[in-house]
């Protein structure tokens, strides 16, 4: 996949902004305020997603490229790299859980403006 393929992705999503709050470097996908994917832009070669903790783990155990969170909350969120046996349908499901992880956290009245 690559990153026009993975922007046109996530802001598909309802109430999805994106930003480069870190540089220029990094693109931050956001709903409702909160990111939910972060990927450098050159290379775009991984992604950081959040993950609910027991899925994180075990995604951890079942592709070697997917480890720990760099730069983030070890249990909550996973690093991507886009080698080996991730496929691009595979980094859609994980990049929608994460979406809907971090929408689900959001208060009801934002939730509601969602749809």
């Amino acid at each position: 996949m690559d990153i026009e393929t993975f922007r046109t992705f996530c802001l598909s999503k309802p109430g999805v902004e994106e930003g480069l709050p870190f540089g220029p470097d990094v693109l931050v996908f956001k709903v409702g305020s909160k990111m939910f994917a972060l990927c450098p832009l050159d290379p775009f070669d991984r992604v950081n997603l959040k993950c609910e903790p027991t899925l994180a783990q075990s995604l951890r155990e079942q592709y070697p490229e997917v480890t720990p969170g760099y730069h983030m909350n070890k249990q909550h969120w996973n690093t991507v790299r886009f080698e080996g046996r991730i496929t691009e349908a595979l980094l859609r499901e994980w990049t929608l859980h994460s979406y809907e992880l971090v929408k689900a956290s959001l208060p009801v009245r934002v939730r509601e403006k969602l749809g």
